[in-house]
Protein backbone atom coordinates (compact mmCIF):
# COMPACT_ATOMS: atom_id res chain seq x y z
CA UNK A 1 0.00 0.00 0.00
CA UNK A 2 1.61 3.39 -0.82
CA UNK A 3 -1.07 6.06 0.13
CA UNK A 4 -0.63 8.41 2.67
CA UNK A 5 -3.34 10.90 2.26
CA UNK A 6 -5.86 8.80 4.16
CA UNK A 7 -4.78 6.26 6.88
CA UNK A 8 -7.76 3.84 7.05
CA UNK A 9 -6.22 1.96 9.86
CA UNK A 10 -5.89 4.40 12.07
CA UNK A 11 -9.53 5.63 11.50
CA UNK A 12 -10.41 2.36 12.36
CA UNK A 13 -8.32 2.15 15.39
CA UNK A 14 -9.85 5.63 16.47
CA UNK A 15 -13.12 3.98 16.33
CA UNK A 16 -12.32 1.36 18.74
CA UNK A 17 -10.50 3.28 20.72
CA UNK A 18 -13.42 5.26 21.35
CA UNK A 19 -16.02 2.99 21.59
CA UNK A 20 -13.72 1.42 24.69
CA UNK A 21 -13.26 4.77 25.82
CA UNK A 22 -17.31 4.30 26.23
CA UNK A 23 -17.50 1.38 27.57
CA UNK A 24 -14.76 2.35 30.08
CA UNK A 25 -16.83 5.46 31.03
CA UNK A 26 -19.84 3.82 31.36
CA UNK A 27 -18.28 1.13 33.86
CA UNK A 28 -16.62 3.77 35.69
CA UNK A 29 -20.39 6.13 36.39
CA UNK A 30 -22.11 2.83 37.20
CA UNK A 31 -19.11 2.45 39.95
CA UNK A 32 -19.07 5.56 41.15
CA UNK A 33 -23.10 6.29 41.41
CA UNK A 34 -23.75 2.62 42.34
CA UNK A 35 -26.69 2.57 39.31
CA UNK A 36 -26.80 0.59 36.57
CA UNK A 37 -29.53 3.20 34.94
CA UNK A 38 -27.61 6.74 34.89
CA UNK A 39 -30.09 7.76 32.18
CA UNK A 40 -32.51 7.34 29.81
CA UNK A 41 -29.74 5.43 27.23
CA UNK A 42 -28.39 3.09 29.76
CA UNK A 43 -32.30 1.39 29.83
CA UNK A 44 -35.25 3.27 28.98
CA UNK A 45 -37.70 0.37 30.01
CA UNK A 46 -36.06 0.15 33.03
CA UNK A 47 -35.75 3.41 33.92
CA UNK A 48 -39.58 4.08 33.00
CA UNK A 49 -40.30 0.62 35.61
CA UNK A 50 -37.71 2.22 38.38
CA UNK A 51 -38.92 5.71 38.72
CA UNK A 52 -42.98 3.72 38.44
CA UNK A 53 -41.84 2.23 41.69
CA UNK A 54 -39.55 4.91 43.24
CA UNK A 55 -43.02 7.02 43.23
CA UNK A 56 -44.75 3.71 44.93
CA UNK A 57 -42.17 3.84 47.21
CA UNK A 58 -42.86 7.27 47.78
CA UNK A 59 -46.26 7.00 48.46
CA UNK A 60 -46.67 3.89 50.52
CA UNK A 61 -43.74 5.51 52.82
CA UNK A 62 -46.24 8.56 53.31
CA UNK A 63 -48.99 6.41 53.81
CA UNK A 64 -47.05 4.62 56.46
CA UNK A 65 -46.36 7.88 58.19
CA UNK A 66 -49.87 8.87 58.19
CA UNK A 67 -50.65 5.40 59.86
CA UNK A 68 -48.58 6.19 62.79
CA UNK A 69 -50.05 9.54 62.89
CA UNK A 70 -53.67 8.22 62.89
CA UNK A 71 -52.63 5.78 65.85
CA UNK A 72 -51.22 9.00 67.91
CA UNK A 73 -54.50 10.50 67.15
CA UNK A 74 -56.39 7.21 68.46
CA UNK A 75 -54.39 7.13 71.38
CA UNK A 76 -54.79 10.31 72.56
CA UNK A 77 -58.85 9.73 72.09
CA UNK A 78 -58.38 6.50 73.68
CA UNK A 79 -56.58 8.19 76.65
CA UNK A 80 -59.21 10.63 77.50
CA UNK A 81 -62.19 7.55 77.12
CA UNK A 82 -60.40 5.65 79.64
CA UNK A 83 -60.58 8.41 81.80
CA UNK A 84 -64.33 9.01 81.33
CA UNK A 85 -64.62 5.22 82.20
CA UNK A 86 -63.26 5.57 85.72
CA UNK A 87 -65.12 9.18 86.19
CA UNK A 88 -68.81 6.76 85.28
CA UNK A 89 -67.70 3.86 87.87
CA UNK A 90 -67.46 6.24 90.59
CA UNK A 91 -70.54 7.60 89.43
CA UNK A 92 -72.32 4.32 89.18
CA UNK A 93 -71.19 3.75 92.89
CA UNK A 94 -72.49 6.99 94.16
CA UNK A 95 -75.65 6.47 92.74
CA UNK A 96 -75.98 3.20 94.26
CA UNK A 97 -75.38 4.64 97.58
CA UNK A 98 -77.39 7.35 97.52
CA UNK A 99 -80.34 4.97 96.26
CA UNK A 100 -80.48 3.85 100.08
CA UNK A 101 -84.20 5.20 101.45
CA UNK A 102 -82.87 4.35 105.25
CA UNK A 103 -79.48 5.16 106.87
CA UNK A 104 -78.11 7.87 105.09
CA UNK A 105 -79.03 11.47 105.72
CA UNK A 106 -79.79 13.82 103.66
CA UNK A 107 -76.21 16.05 104.20
CA UNK A 108 -74.88 12.50 102.55
CA UNK A 109 -76.69 12.79 100.07
CA UNK A 110 -76.36 16.32 99.01
CA UNK A 111 -72.57 15.44 99.37
CA UNK A 112 -72.88 13.05 97.11
CA UNK A 113 -74.78 14.98 94.65
CA UNK A 114 -71.55 17.48 94.69
CA UNK A 115 -69.01 14.85 93.93
CA UNK A 116 -71.46 13.94 90.54
CA UNK A 117 -71.73 17.37 89.27
CA UNK A 118 -68.02 17.84 89.92
CA UNK A 119 -67.86 13.90 88.12
CA UNK A 120 -70.19 15.20 84.95
CA UNK A 121 -68.54 18.65 84.99
CA UNK A 122 -64.95 17.13 84.35
CA UNK A 123 -66.54 14.55 81.94
CA UNK A 124 -67.64 17.63 79.50
CA UNK A 125 -64.07 19.03 79.91
CA UNK A 126 -62.21 15.63 79.05
CA UNK A 127 -64.89 16.38 75.99
CA UNK A 128 -63.80 19.42 75.27
CA UNK A 129 -60.52 19.37 76.09
CA UNK A 130 -59.06 16.19 74.57
CA UNK A 131 -57.18 17.07 71.24
CA UNK A 132 -54.68 16.21 68.79
CA UNK A 133 -52.79 19.87 67.23
CA UNK A 134 -56.23 21.72 68.61
CA UNK A 135 -58.39 19.10 67.02
CA UNK A 136 -60.75 17.99 69.82
CA UNK A 137 -61.77 14.58 69.42
CA UNK A 138 -63.86 13.63 72.23
CA UNK A 139 -66.64 16.37 71.95
CA UNK A 140 -68.49 14.97 68.41
CA UNK A 141 -66.10 16.82 66.40
CA UNK A 142 -65.12 13.47 63.91
CA UNK A 143 -68.60 12.34 64.63
CA UNK A 144 -70.32 11.78 61.44
CA UNK A 145 -72.85 14.48 59.87
CA UNK A 146 -76.30 13.46 58.57
CA UNK A 147 -79.65 15.03 57.44
CA UNK A 148 -83.02 14.19 56.51
CA UNK A 149 -83.15 11.47 58.92
CA UNK A 150 -87.08 9.66 58.51
CA UNK A 151 -89.64 9.59 61.65
CA UNK A 152 -89.00 5.13 61.71
CA UNK A 153 -85.72 5.81 62.79
CA UNK A 154 -85.85 6.52 66.65
CA UNK A 155 -81.81 5.94 66.60
CA UNK A 156 -78.80 5.33 64.66
CA UNK A 157 -75.08 5.20 65.21
CA UNK A 158 -72.52 5.67 62.19
CA UNK A 159 -69.45 3.79 63.12
CA UNK A 160 -67.39 4.00 59.86
CA UNK A 161 -68.55 5.43 56.29
CA UNK A 162 -66.04 5.99 53.16
CA UNK A 163 -67.78 8.43 50.85
CA UNK A 164 -67.39 11.01 48.16
CA UNK A 165 -70.08 14.04 48.64
CA UNK A 166 -72.96 12.05 50.53
CA UNK A 167 -73.94 8.97 50.95
CA UNK A 168 -77.69 8.01 51.60
CA UNK A 169 -78.74 4.75 53.75
CA UNK A 170 -81.33 2.87 52.74
CA UNK A 171 -83.59 0.10 55.17
CA UNK A 172 -85.86 -2.39 54.04
CA UNK A 173 -87.62 -4.90 56.65
CA UNK A 174 -87.71 -8.29 55.27
CA UNK A 175 -89.20 -9.37 58.69
CA UNK A 176 -90.45 -8.01 61.12
CA UNK A 177 -89.87 -7.29 64.78
CA UNK A 178 -91.77 -8.15 67.55
CA UNK A 179 -92.24 -8.83 71.19
CA UNK A 180 -93.00 -11.81 73.09
CA UNK A 181 -96.89 -11.76 74.15
CA UNK A 182 -99.47 -14.14 75.60
CA UNK A 183 -103.20 -13.43 76.13
CA UNK A 184 -105.21 -14.61 79.09
CA UNK A 185 -108.87 -15.33 78.21
CA UNK A 186 -111.14 -14.99 81.88
CA UNK A 187 -114.42 -14.23 79.69
CA UNK A 188 -115.42 -11.39 82.45
CA UNK A 189 -113.94 -8.26 83.97
CA UNK A 190 -113.46 -10.52 87.22
CA UNK A 191 -112.16 -13.31 87.63
CA UNK A 192 -114.65 -16.16 89.69
CA UNK A 193 -112.95 -18.35 91.50
CA UNK A 194 -115.81 -19.95 93.27
CA UNK A 195 -113.81 -18.74 96.88
CA UNK A 196 -110.54 -20.14 95.65
CA UNK A 197 -107.58 -18.39 95.00
CA UNK A 198 -105.85 -18.13 91.77
CA UNK A 199 -101.84 -17.92 91.83
CA UNK A 200 -99.86 -17.63 88.77
CA UNK A 201 -96.20 -17.14 87.87
CA UNK A 202 -95.34 -14.10 85.61
CA UNK A 203 -91.90 -14.45 84.13
CA UNK A 204 -89.37 -12.22 81.54
CA UNK A 205 -86.46 -11.87 80.41
CA UNK A 206 -85.64 -10.10 83.86
CA UNK A 207 -87.13 -12.45 85.99
CA UNK A 208 -90.90 -14.19 87.50
CA UNK A 209 -92.81 -13.26 90.13
CA UNK A 210 -95.65 -14.88 91.84
CA UNK A 211 -99.03 -13.58 92.26
CA UNK A 212 -102.31 -14.80 94.00
CA UNK A 213 -105.82 -13.17 93.68
CA UNK A 214 -109.23 -14.09 95.24
CA UNK A 215 -112.35 -14.32 93.57
CA UNK A 216 -114.15 -10.69 92.35
CA UNK A 217 -110.50 -9.31 92.00
CA UNK A 218 -111.01 -7.13 88.79
CA UNK A 219 -109.04 -7.53 85.58
CA UNK A 220 -108.02 -3.66 86.52
CA UNK A 221 -106.36 -4.90 89.88
CA UNK A 222 -104.72 -8.02 88.11
CA UNK A 223 -103.02 -5.89 85.36
CA UNK A 224 -101.56 -3.19 87.59
CA UNK A 225 -100.48 -5.72 90.07
CA UNK A 226 -98.45 -7.74 87.14
CA UNK A 227 -97.07 -4.35 86.28
CA UNK A 228 -95.71 -3.14 89.48
CA UNK A 229 -93.34 -6.01 88.79
CA UNK A 230 -92.49 -5.31 85.44
CA UNK A 231 -88.95 -4.16 86.05
CA UNK A 232 -88.42 -7.31 88.21
CA UNK A 233 -90.13 -9.69 85.19
CA UNK A 234 -89.55 -7.45 82.19
CA UNK A 235 -93.42 -8.65 81.29
CA UNK A 236 -96.49 -5.75 81.26
CA UNK A 237 -100.06 -6.20 81.10
CA UNK A 238 -102.95 -4.37 79.56
CA UNK A 239 -106.39 -5.10 79.73
CA UNK A 240 -108.26 -6.07 76.70
CA UNK A 241 -111.95 -6.92 76.68
CA UNK A 242 -112.65 -9.93 79.12
CA UNK A 243 -109.07 -11.08 79.05
CA UNK A 244 -105.45 -9.52 79.74
CA UNK A 245 -102.77 -9.41 77.38
CA UNK A 246 -99.24 -10.16 78.44
CA UNK A 247 -96.10 -8.41 76.71
CA UNK A 248 -92.26 -8.44 76.82
CA UNK A 249 -91.27 -5.36 77.43
CA UNK A 250 -88.81 -4.94 74.65
CA UNK A 251 -88.58 -6.78 71.34
CA UNK A 252 -86.28 -9.16 69.49
CA UNK A 253 -85.40 -13.20 70.47
CA UNK A 254 -83.52 -12.00 73.80
CA UNK A 255 -87.25 -11.02 75.18
CA UNK A 256 -90.11 -13.07 76.54
CA UNK A 257 -93.34 -13.54 78.30
CA UNK A 258 -94.01 -16.54 80.69
CA UNK A 259 -96.82 -17.78 82.48
CA UNK A 260 -97.50 -20.87 84.77
CA UNK A 261 -101.02 -21.24 86.91
CA UNK A 262 -99.57 -22.48 89.71
CA UNK A 263 -103.29 -22.92 91.49
CA UNK A 264 -106.25 -22.18 89.21
CA UNK A 265 -108.61 -22.96 92.02
CA UNK A 266 -112.08 -22.78 90.37
CA UNK A 267 -111.45 -20.50 87.37
CA UNK A 268 -112.65 -22.14 84.25
CA UNK A 269 -114.30 -19.76 82.41
CA UNK A 270 -116.03 -20.68 78.79
CA UNK A 271 -112.94 -21.28 76.26
CA UNK A 272 -110.94 -19.20 78.75
CA UNK A 273 -107.19 -20.46 79.33
CA UNK A 274 -103.72 -18.36 78.48
CA UNK A 275 -103.62 -18.12 73.89
CA UNK A 276 -100.60 -17.50 72.33
CA UNK A 277 -100.93 -14.20 69.63
CA UNK A 278 -101.67 -14.45 65.90
CA UNK A 279 -98.19 -14.83 64.16
CA UNK A 280 -99.80 -12.84 61.22
CA UNK A 281 -101.46 -9.92 62.95
CA UNK A 282 -100.25 -9.95 66.80
CA UNK A 283 -102.89 -7.82 67.82
CA UNK A 284 -105.27 -10.30 68.10
CA UNK A 285 -105.31 -13.71 69.71
CA UNK A 286 -104.45 -17.33 68.05
CA UNK A 287 -107.75 -18.72 69.04
CA UNK A 288 -107.48 -22.06 67.00
CA UNK A 289 -105.83 -23.56 70.40
CA UNK A 290 -105.32 -22.81 73.65
CA UNK A 291 -104.67 -23.81 76.97
CA UNK A 292 -106.80 -23.98 80.04
CA UNK A 293 -105.52 -22.45 83.33
CA UNK A 294 -106.29 -25.86 85.26
CA UNK A 295 -103.85 -27.25 82.32
CA UNK A 296 -101.08 -24.76 82.59
CA UNK A 297 -99.40 -25.74 85.22
CA UNK A 298 -95.85 -25.99 83.23
CA UNK A 299 -94.15 -22.62 82.15
CA UNK A 300 -95.71 -21.42 79.18
CA UNK A 301 -93.55 -18.69 76.91
CA UNK A 302 -93.90 -16.93 74.07
CA UNK A 303 -89.81 -15.17 73.03
CA UNK A 304 -90.12 -12.10 70.43
CA UNK A 305 -88.46 -12.18 67.14
CA UNK A 306 -85.45 -9.78 65.86
CA UNK A 307 -86.49 -7.81 62.82
CA UNK A 308 -84.56 -8.69 59.82
CA UNK A 309 -83.59 -5.77 57.26
CA UNK A 310 -81.17 -5.11 54.82
CA UNK A 311 -79.03 -2.05 54.80
CA UNK A 312 -78.20 -0.60 51.55
CA UNK A 313 -78.68 -4.13 50.03
CA UNK A 314 -76.44 -5.71 52.58
CA UNK A 315 -77.99 -8.68 55.16
CA UNK A 316 -77.99 -6.50 58.28
CA UNK A 317 -77.63 -8.35 61.79
CA UNK A 318 -80.06 -7.80 64.09
CA UNK A 319 -80.55 -7.57 67.75
CA UNK A 320 -84.47 -6.48 68.83
CA UNK A 321 -85.26 -3.02 66.58
CA UNK A 322 -81.55 -2.61 65.96
CA UNK A 323 -79.67 -3.90 62.78
CA UNK A 324 -75.97 -3.25 61.88
CA UNK A 325 -73.58 -3.97 58.60
CA UNK A 326 -70.61 -3.57 58.97
CA UNK A 327 -68.61 -3.71 55.80
CA UNK A 328 -65.77 -1.68 54.23
CA UNK A 329 -67.42 1.24 53.50
CA UNK A 330 -70.33 1.60 55.49
CA UNK A 331 -70.38 0.01 59.41
CA UNK A 332 -73.84 1.43 60.83
CA UNK A 333 -76.24 0.89 63.44
CA UNK A 334 -80.16 1.69 62.76
CA UNK A 335 -82.92 1.28 65.52
CA UNK A 336 -86.19 1.78 64.22
CA UNK A 337 -89.37 2.83 66.24
CA UNK A 338 -92.11 0.74 66.99
CA UNK A 339 -93.94 1.29 64.57
CA UNK A 340 -91.57 0.96 61.84
CA UNK A 341 -89.67 -2.24 63.11
CA UNK A 342 -93.12 -4.11 62.48
CA UNK A 343 -93.77 -2.47 58.84
CA UNK A 344 -92.21 -4.43 56.24
CA UNK A 345 -90.79 -1.86 53.38
CA UNK A 346 -88.67 0.37 52.99
CA UNK A 347 -87.98 2.73 55.77
CA UNK A 348 -89.50 6.20 54.40
CA UNK A 349 -91.53 4.52 51.42
CA UNK A 350 -89.45 6.06 48.07
CA UNK A 351 -86.94 8.36 50.58
CA UNK A 352 -84.10 7.56 52.33
CA UNK A 353 -83.85 6.41 56.08
CA UNK A 354 -81.14 9.25 56.44
CA UNK A 355 -78.24 10.48 54.51
CA UNK A 356 -74.45 10.70 55.48
CA UNK A 357 -73.27 14.15 54.85
CA UNK A 358 -69.94 14.56 56.06
CA UNK A 359 -67.57 14.04 59.62
CA UNK A 360 -66.04 10.99 60.72
CA UNK A 361 -62.31 10.82 61.47
CA UNK A 362 -60.24 9.67 57.43
CA UNK A 363 -57.14 8.31 57.29
CA UNK A 364 -55.49 8.07 53.91
CA UNK A 365 -53.82 4.70 54.63
CA UNK A 366 -53.04 3.80 51.16
CA UNK A 367 -50.37 4.73 48.65
CA UNK A 368 -52.87 5.91 45.87
CA UNK A 369 -55.02 8.76 47.11
CA UNK A 370 -58.50 7.32 46.18
CA UNK A 371 -61.40 6.14 47.84
CA UNK A 372 -59.83 2.43 48.30
CA UNK A 373 -56.91 3.67 50.73
CA UNK A 374 -59.16 5.50 52.75
CA UNK A 375 -60.39 4.43 56.27
CA UNK A 376 -63.05 6.33 58.39
CA UNK A 377 -64.30 6.02 62.09
CA UNK A 378 -66.68 8.13 63.70
CA UNK A 379 -65.69 9.25 67.27
CA UNK A 380 -69.14 10.44 69.49
CA UNK A 381 -69.25 13.49 71.93
CA UNK A 382 -68.74 11.83 75.28
CA UNK A 383 -70.64 15.27 76.86
CA UNK A 384 -72.69 13.98 79.76
CA UNK A 385 -75.45 15.67 77.26
CA UNK A 386 -74.94 12.87 74.88
CA UNK A 387 -74.25 10.06 76.95
CA UNK A 388 -77.17 7.88 77.60
CA UNK A 389 -80.16 7.12 75.17
CA UNK A 390 -83.09 9.20 73.52
CA UNK A 391 -85.25 6.49 75.75
CA UNK A 392 -83.82 6.29 79.13
CA UNK A 393 -82.35 9.91 78.83
CA UNK A 394 -79.20 11.81 79.72
CA UNK A 395 -76.30 11.76 81.81
CA UNK A 396 -76.81 15.50 82.52
CA UNK A 397 -80.01 14.53 84.13
CA UNK A 398 -78.02 13.70 86.90
CA UNK A 399 -77.11 16.82 87.47
CA UNK A 400 -78.73 18.81 90.63
CA UNK A 401 -81.97 19.73 89.97
CA UNK A 402 -82.10 17.93 87.20
CA UNK A 403 -85.07 14.78 87.24
CA UNK A 404 -82.73 11.84 88.40
CA UNK A 405 -80.56 14.07 91.12
CA UNK A 406 -79.43 11.67 93.66
CA UNK A 407 -81.53 14.18 96.44
CA UNK A 408 -85.01 13.97 95.50
CA UNK A 409 -84.54 12.53 91.54
CA UNK A 410 -85.33 9.22 90.50
CA UNK A 411 -81.91 6.61 91.14
CA UNK A 412 -83.12 3.84 89.71
CA UNK A 413 -83.49 5.79 86.43
CA UNK A 414 -80.63 7.21 87.07
CA UNK A 415 -78.35 4.28 87.18
CA UNK A 416 -79.52 2.96 83.78
CA UNK A 417 -78.64 5.92 82.13
CA UNK A 418 -75.09 5.45 83.62
CA UNK A 419 -75.26 1.93 83.04
CA UNK A 420 -76.21 2.78 78.98
CA UNK A 421 -73.40 5.41 79.16
CA UNK A 422 -71.02 2.76 80.40
CA UNK A 423 -71.31 0.57 77.91
CA UNK A 424 -71.63 3.37 74.92
CA UNK A 425 -68.08 4.58 76.22
CA UNK A 426 -67.06 0.89 76.55
CA UNK A 427 -68.09 -0.15 72.74
CA UNK A 428 -66.58 3.36 71.47
CA UNK A 429 -62.94 2.48 73.26
CA UNK A 430 -63.53 -0.89 71.85
CA UNK A 431 -63.98 -0.28 68.22
CA UNK A 432 -60.81 2.63 68.37
CA UNK A 433 -58.87 -0.57 70.15
CA UNK A 434 -59.72 -2.55 67.37
CA UNK A 435 -58.89 0.21 64.74
CA UNK A 436 -55.70 0.98 65.88
CA UNK A 437 -54.87 -3.20 66.42
CA UNK A 438 -56.91 -4.13 62.88
CA UNK A 439 -56.55 -1.21 60.66
CA UNK A 440 -53.76 0.71 61.51
CA UNK A 441 -51.62 -2.26 62.65
CA UNK A 442 -51.92 -4.36 59.58
CA UNK A 443 -51.53 -1.54 57.43
CA UNK A 444 -48.74 -0.69 58.83
CA UNK A 445 -47.02 -4.01 59.10
CA UNK A 446 -48.40 -4.13 55.04
CA UNK A 447 -46.86 -1.56 54.28
CA UNK A 448 -43.91 -2.00 55.48
CA UNK A 449 -43.90 -5.67 53.67
CA UNK A 450 -44.91 -3.95 50.22
CA UNK A 451 -41.90 -1.01 50.63
CA UNK A 452 -39.39 -3.79 51.22
CA UNK A 453 -40.69 -5.73 48.07
CA UNK A 454 -41.00 -2.71 46.31
CA UNK A 455 -37.09 -1.39 46.79
CA UNK A 456 -35.98 -4.94 45.82
CA UNK A 457 -37.78 -4.97 42.89
CA UNK A 458 -36.13 -1.04 42.00
CA UNK A 459 -32.88 -1.83 43.13
CA UNK A 460 -32.88 -5.36 40.85
CA UNK A 461 -34.04 -3.17 37.37
CA UNK A 462 -31.60 0.40 38.35
CA UNK A 463 -29.18 -0.48 40.75
CA UNK A 464 -24.93 -1.91 39.13
CA UNK A 465 -23.91 -5.21 39.79
CA UNK A 466 -20.28 -4.41 41.43
CA UNK A 467 -19.24 -7.68 40.48
CA UNK A 468 -19.86 -7.97 36.52
CA UNK A 469 -19.22 -3.93 36.15
CA UNK A 470 -15.78 -4.39 38.08
CA UNK A 471 -15.32 -7.08 35.74
CA UNK A 472 -16.26 -4.48 32.69
CA UNK A 473 -13.92 -1.94 34.21
CA UNK A 474 -11.04 -4.34 33.85
CA UNK A 475 -11.69 -5.69 30.29
CA UNK A 476 -12.54 -1.85 28.84
CA UNK A 477 -9.38 -0.61 30.62
CA UNK A 478 -7.51 -3.45 29.12
CA UNK A 479 -9.53 -2.87 25.68
CA UNK A 480 -9.01 0.55 25.89
CA UNK A 481 -5.07 0.27 26.69
CA UNK A 482 -4.44 -2.29 23.12
CA UNK A 483 -7.28 0.00 20.83
CA UNK A 484 -3.93 2.88 22.27
CA UNK A 485 -1.36 1.41 21.28
CA UNK A 486 -3.05 -0.33 18.02
CA UNK A 487 -3.59 3.17 17.19
CA UNK A 488 0.01 4.27 17.61
CA UNK A 489 1.58 1.69 15.39
CA UNK A 490 -1.53 2.14 12.66
CA UNK A 491 -0.12 6.15 13.13
CA UNK A 492 3.43 4.71 12.16
CA UNK A 493 2.77 2.55 9.13
CA UNK A 494 2.27 5.37 6.87
CA UNK A 495 6.08 6.30 7.44
CA UNK A 496 7.04 2.90 5.72
CA UNK A 497 6.24 5.00 2.39
CA UNK A 498 9.01 6.92 2.68
CA UNK A 499 11.39 4.59 2.05
CA UNK A 500 9.85 4.25 -1.44
CA UNK A 501 11.02 8.06 -2.07
CA UNK A 502 14.51 7.20 -1.07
Amino acid sequence: MGRINTNVQSLIAQRVLGQNQLGLSSSLERLSTGLRINSGKDDPAGLIASNNLGAEIAGKNAAVSNANRADQVVNIAAGGLTEVTGLLTQLQGLVTSSSSGSGIAESEKQANQLQIDSILQTIDRISTSTSFQGIKLLNGNFDFKTSSVNTGVSDYKINAAKFSGSMNVDVLVTASAQQGGLFLSFGASTINTGGSQFTIEVGGSAGIRQLTFSSSTSLNNIAAAINSFTSITGSKATVSGTGIRLDATDFGSANFSSVRVVKAGGLAPTNGGIYNLNSKNTALADTTSHTAFSAATNTITDKGTDVSATINGITATAVGKTARVSTDFLDVEVTLSDTQAKTLGAVGGSNHAFSITGGGASFQLGGNVDIAGKVSIGIQSVASSNLGTQALGYLNSLASGQGNNMVNGDTSQAQKIVSAALTQVSALSGRLGAFQSNTIGSTVRSLGVAVENSTAAQSVIRDADFATETAKLTRNQILVSASTNVLSLSNQSPQAVLQLLG
